[in-house]
């Protein structure tokens, strides 16, 4: 109809789309962006409300804040539930709390905390991750089995100058009489396979739960130097009980359980911390509770061990044990075979 404007089909006459001119599409589509954007604007001033009010009640400092701080209140979030027992936030809800702090920070100059990795993947990582690592190397140092390593109390591990640690076994397998033994896990070269390193730094995050709940954590792993180093001659903390458990389970929002691990989630454990690691998954069908034990004493066997020396830390009552592992597990060791000119 030579109105000098291209148009833009919407509705009309009930059997062909009516026109509208362009000047007023673009109207309407910016009339909906500044819509939006305001909705957008609205929703980040309550959302940054909210997470001023947490900061607050839990003592941190909101901005700058810690992208533990906004882990944490991310994990928390998480974990709410409405009373059918769904979920009080969505994902997408979560994602835009994340958005609103960053929009926050950027306008105030600071870096964004939610690029932070630990956001991503949530601060209670850093909290498995001491605890696995205290429990895989001290089971494999100590050649504990998983019901000994389920029952250690926080009062049966002690310090020594010149040791590293001295764990005492109230009861074992093999000492139904309840007698006791102690078992020393030693310094190491290497911070990274130190068994005392990786229990001071479970045993840190034990007595900040313990003594100060999760905001207790959450400051310990905020002021906590990189791990790069030994930090096992530096000062201990003081658990409130030594009848505490060392080892317990940690709910995805980072809180602690009162009771041991048990067996089977130490089993389990194994075998997860495997596949991360990216054993074949055969291999890591085969492993299990007893494989911290059982991998000590092959791998002693292979770095030229005798059966007394392994005896000592195995606590088993004769060799005879220690054959079937090593028929079993390394079988070349002390092998003729290995010395025929093959």
């Amino acid at each position: 109809m030579g109105t000098g404007s291209a148009s833009v089909a919407i509705g009309g006459a009930p059997s062909a789309p009516a026109v509208l001119a362009a000047e007023s599409a673009a109207l309407v589509s910016r009339a909906v962006e500044v819509s939006k954007s305001e909705n957008t604007r609205r929703a980040y001033v309550s959302d940054w409300r909210r997470f001023e009010r947490w900061c607050s009640a839990q003592g941190h400092q909101v901005l700058p804040a810690d992208p533990l701080v906004v882990a944490a209140y991310l994990a928390e979030a998480a974990e709410l539930r409405d009373e059918s027992g769904g979920r009080m936030y969505a994902p997408a809800t979560l994602t835009r709390w994340v958005a609103a702090i960053g929009h926050r920070h950027r306008a105030a100059g600071h870096t964004t905390p939610g690029s932070a990795e630990v956001v991503a993947a949530g601060w209670s990582g850093q909290v498995y991750e001491r605890r696995d690592s205290a429990l895989l190397l001290m089971g494999f140092a100590g050649a504990f089995r998983r019901s000994e390593l389920a029952g250690f109390r926080v009062g049966d591990i002690t310090r020594h100058r010149h040791d590293g640690l001295h764990v005492r076994l109230r009861r074992s397998k093999t000492d139904q009489d309840g007698a006791g033994t102690t078992r020393a896990l030693p310094y190491t070269d290497s911070h990274c396979s130190c068994p005392p390193c990786a229990y001071l730094r479970w045993l840190q995050v034990v007595t900040a739960f313990d003594t100060g709940g999760r905001p207790a954590v959450i400051r310990l792993l905020r002021s906590a130097p990189d791990f790069e180093g030994h930090v096992c001659r530096g000062a201990w903390p003081q658990a409130l009980e030594k009848i505490v458990p060392v080892f317990r389970s940690v709910r995805r929002n980072g809180i602690l359980s009162a009771t041991s691990l048990s067996g089977a989630a130490i089993h389990k454990r194994i075998r997860q911390r495997a596949a991360a690691a990216g054993y074949d998954p055969v291999l890591v069908d085969q492993l299990g509770g007893h494989s911290l034990r059982a991998g000590f004493v092959t791998q002693a066997f292979r770095n030229g061990a005798d059966a007394h020396a392994i005896m000592r830390q195995t606590g088993h009552a004769s060799p005879v044990m220690l054959e079937v592992y090593a028929r079993e597990h390394s079988p070349l060791v002390g092998n003729a075979v290995t010395t025929i000119g093959l």
